[in-house]
């Protein structure tokens, strides 16, 4: 009699061992999935335009840009006005770019400048060309 019941008490061990096990398992797949989402989610892009030269015989403009971002921003386009200048540029995290963008300015003017990224974020400055 004795035997038997210590026969019957090994299946709850056993099913206590294995709900610990799944539990354990389960915990570590979602600990690893919501570390990845936060590291996603941690990855920012951020372009500031520091500077905005007029240069040339009124026919081009330097487009100066710094990624503040924690990672690389890769651009798409760059808007002077109404002019749309297509560009696939990458500036890496903490980088600097100037891009030249071929555009005839006339003096005095105002002009804004928006920089679109590949993931749709835009950036404005507003830049004044300068007077004779």
């Amino acid at each position: 009699m004795k035997i038997l019941r210590s026969r019957k008490a090994l299946s709850p061990v056993v099913a206590s061992i294995i709900l610990i096990a799944v539990t354990v398992a389960v915990s570590i797949a979602v600990a690893a999935w919501m570390g990845a989402l936060t590291f996603n989610f941690m990855a920012t892009e951020e372009v500031k335009i520091t500077n905005v030269a007029f240069v040339g015989s009124y026919t081009t403009v330097n487009v100066t840009m710094l990624n503040t971002g924690t990672t690389s921003v890769t651009l798409s386009e760059i808007w002077i006005g109404s002019n749309k200048t297509l560009v696939t540029d990458l500036i890496p995290a903490n980088g600097n770019l100037t891009k030249p963008i071929a555009f005839t300015w006339i003096n005095g003017y105002n002009y804004q400048i928006k920089v679109m990224t590949m993931k749709g974020n835009q950036y404005y400055y507003n830049a004044i060309a300068p007077s004779q």
